[in-house]
């Protein structure tokens, strides 16, 4: 379980295959200051975990089915990645419930600069669309934001906005993204609860006495 707080930027210094997966390290200090083999270690919003690990980074298997849903088999040596270490049972929950697990990816479509901030609308698919609203909780990247404006619901094509102040954008990857970069998107997981209960919502048939049980 993460917070979506980003710890520190890390590196990857290497990528190998490893089947139809590949094997990933990244330097990161902090975060292996106190791992240690099989601890989960989240790299821009992913989930990994660690199988080797030296004072300066650690390693990761990563399997197809990521590569797939997410924007790491994208990464090369040198990619900056935005790391999170799991959350301890006592600590503060200072972003919100993320779990590691990338819905999917989205397209950043326009990057509005400001006085103070800047404004990411990101493009997503129809599918994640419900799951996303204004002022809600979206993971970017792994980095915990406040939704700031979605598109309609029956709008064509979806996206949402996203506000950076200053620290995100200077301790995150997030202030490099420029349009046609592809995010990692993990939604709130109270929302899929919701939408996943109502999967099996059925209507009350009016010839059964009893209602719907």
């Amino acid at each position: 379980m993460f917070t979506g707080i980003i710890e520190e930027q890390g590196e990857v210094t290497a990528v190998a295959p490893a089947g139809d997966g590949l094997r990933l390290t990244v330097r990161a200090p902090l975060a292996v200051s106190d791992a240690g083999h099989g601890d989960s270690i989240a790299i821009s919003g992913v989930c990994l975990t660690v199988v080797d690990q030296t004072p300066e980074g650690f390693t990761a298997d990563v399997m197809k089915q990521t590569l797939d849903m997410t924007t790491l088999g994208r990464v090369g040596a040198g990619t900056r990645v935005n790391v999170e270490r799991a959350m301890a049972a006592h600590g503060r929950l200072g972003g919100h419930i993320v779990q590691g697990h990338v819905d999917g990816t989205g397209e950043v479509l326009e990057v509005r600069p400001g006085a103070q901030w800047r404004v990411i609308r990101v493009g997503m698919p129809a599918s994640l669309a419900p799951l996303i609203v204004d002022k809600g909780s979206v993971a970017l990247e792994g980095v915990s934001l406040t939704v700031s404006a979605t598109s309609a619901a029956d709008a064509r094509t979806h996206w949402f906005e996203v506000s950076l102040i200053p620290e995100t954008l200077e301790v995150t990857t997030l202030g490099v993204l420029a349009a046609g970069d592809r995010v990692n998107l993990e939604t709130d997981i109270l929302a899929r609860h919701v939408q996943r209960m109502l999967a099996f919502t059925t209507p009350t048939d009016p010839t059964n006495e009893g209602g719907s049980r």
